[in-house]
């Protein structure tokens, strides 16, 4: 039987970031405060956790899950 990986390395981890920035930018594109003109930051548009943090804590819930599972 098969082991599957639950690690993301960290060669893993910075392409999907740049692959998340690089999506972020393409959706929210640069845009310039009404107010101040000056230019608003990825943070600034966007809230939710990143790509990493997310895949993290979905296999975090999955053990959980496949350990409650295991002990019925």
């Amino acid at each position: 039987m098969q082991t599957l990986q639950m690690s993301v390395t960290l060669r893993e981890e910075r392409r999907l970031g740049v692959f998340e920035n690089r999506m972020l930018k393409r959706m929210f594109e640069p845009k310039k405060d009404g107010v101040t003109r000056e230019w608003r930051s990825l943070n600034d548009l966007y809230f939710s956790p990143n790509i990493i943090l997310m895949i993290k804590l979905r296999r975090m819930r999955w053990a959980g899950h496949a350990a409650i599972m295991g002990e019925r």
